[in-house]
């Protein structure tokens, strides 16, 4: 079993407001992109039966496999549901740590997947409430498809958005943000005008309207970011924003364009939308 686990990018991302439980209250829309990662998966021999094992190759992950959310997902159903031991490989090419939501996607489709084939019979009510559980844009990838969301990020509602006349470029400078540190250094607040609605301006007016409120405490400690963002907009881009907390910053052309030399050994995505 092979599937392709996609990213995603933020168009504005609002802090609205503190939650007793901790987390914060946001608004964000979050549209599917094309870069993704490997997910495999296969039913270990049963002489060996060792229950989940999990390779990763690609980007480095800074982590052991055990502490992979890929592997404790596969744990969690296993101890719930008639699921046989598993080899899992992980090829990661979604940046670790750039707001992209990569890891969020290899949950949500490891989910989908081990229910898929191993008629699981989970429904998508409690997908969606085991996605939730897992990570704040997990349940979005289950859908995988544009929606404004809400509350923590649980709360999804489908809209309709059509990009595929823009070519996207997506610069990663390989910047770790604290996502903690920056959501203490935001205040929360309730927009004028909810993203439902900014979202149907013209593209072109997206740039005086709409807005990631994550990037004015993560421009400030990292000012690489920030010039990201100012030399995607001097090279035509028609809206520039930092995806999720960052510390990726995409830009979107109304044609092709080159970046070769742009952004030295920064890490570099391009795509004509669909």
């Amino acid at each position: 079993m092979i599937c392709f686990p996609n990213a995603k990018i933020n168009i504005g991302l609002q802090v609205t407001g503190k939650r007793p439980d901790g987390y914060h209250n946001i608004e964000s829309i979050l549209y599917p992109i094309g870069l993704t990662d490997m997910l495999e998966i296969s039913e270990q021999e049963k002489i060996s039966g060792k229950g989940i094992s999990l390779v990763t190759t690609g980007i480095k992950i800074d982590s052991p496999p055990e502490e992979n959310l890929v592997f404790r997902t596969a744990e969690l159903l296993r101890k719930e549901y008639s699921i046989p031991p598993l080899d899992i490989h992980l090829h990661k090419l979604i940046p670790t740590g750039s707001g992209l939501g990569g890891g969020s996607s290899d949950t949500s489709f490891l989910l989908r997947i081990l229910n898929e084939n191993f008629n699981i019979g989970i429904t998508k009510e409690k997908l969606h409430t085991i996605a939730s559980g897992l990570g704040s844009d997990c349940p979005f990838f289950l859908n995988n498809s544009s929606a404004f969301i809400s509350g923590r990020g649980e709360k999804i509602q489908r809209i309709s958005l059509n990009l595929s006349r823009f070519y996207l470029v997506v610069v990663y400078p390989d910047i770790h943000i604290d996502t903690g540190l920056a959501y203490s250094q935001i205040t929360p607040s309730k927009p004028g005008l909810s993203l439902q609605k900014l979202i149907k301006y013209p593209v072109s007016q997206w740039k005086e309207n709409i807005f990631n409120d994550f990037e004015k405490p993560v421009f400030s400690r990292h000012p690489n970011i920030k010039k990201i963002k100012e030399k995607l907009y001097r090279m035509g881009a028609i809206y520039s924003s930092l995806t999720g907390s960052g510390s990726a910053v995409y830009g979107l052309f109304d044609k092709k364009t080159e970046t070769d030399g742009q952004f030295g050994h920064y890490i570099v995505w391009k795509e004509q939308l669909s």
